[in-house]
């Protein structure tokens, strides 16, 4: 097969594959995880039932993979912002700024049934994996921060990953961009060197 009709073919396989994923979220924030159907959601996309199987075998594995899908991005926005900014400081603070606006855009799915099905078991899955790489970024950078004099040294890295992160997990319910700012500065704040 030409090599121009496989990448076709596998274009064509990503936007069915996204417009499932998609389809099924936007079901499930509406209705509630539970009552989705595959013939709902073969429905909204504009595909067979026989054709949906064929990517996914229930609404679990799509609205898991969904998650999967959103976590992968929100740890490439991450590490993107990580990467283009300057200085052990900066790197610091836009990460974690970054991280506390995430946290609140994603607060009203979390918030809802969707959410709860979600976490209700992610031992062992992509959300676990993505918390214990999200605690390597944070850690790395403080423990870069800390070698420049930019943070403190007399707590442990880890700690104060640990710190930072449960800190930042409030601007879930904050109201306002400028809430999570403010909690950003409080936190970052709480890590700053002595002497500075």
């Amino acid at each position: 097969m030409p090599k121009l009709w496989n990448e076709t073919i596998e274009a064509h396989r990503r936007e069915v594959r996204d417009a499932i994923l998609d389809s099924t979220a936007a079901l499930a924030a509406e209705n509630g995880p539970l009552s989705v159907t595959m013939s709902q959601i073969a429905e909204k996309v504009g595909i067979g039932r026989a054709t949906l199987y064929k990517y996914f075998p229930d609404v679990e594995a799509i609205l898991h993979a969904w998650h999967a899908r959103e976590i992968a991005g929100h740890l490439a926005r991450l590490a993107e912002v990580r990467d283009r900014t300057y200085g052990a400081r900066a790197r610091l603070d836009a990460v974690l700024e970054t991280y506390a606006l995430i946290t609140h855009e994603s607060h009203g799915r979390h918030d809802t049934d969707l959410g709860a099905f979600l976490h209700r078991d992610h031992s062992g899955s992509h959300l676990a994996h993505a918390h214990r790489h999200l605690h390597h970024m944070v850690q790395d950078l403080l423990t870069e921060a800390a070698q420049a004099g930019d943070v403190r040294d007399d707590i442990p890295p880890a700690e104060l990953t640990r710190y930072c992160l449960s800190a930042l997990a409030a601007a879930r319910a904050l109201p306002s961009e400028a809430a999570v700012r403010r909690l950003v500065t409080v936190t970052l704040a709480g890590v700053r060197s002595p002497q500075q």
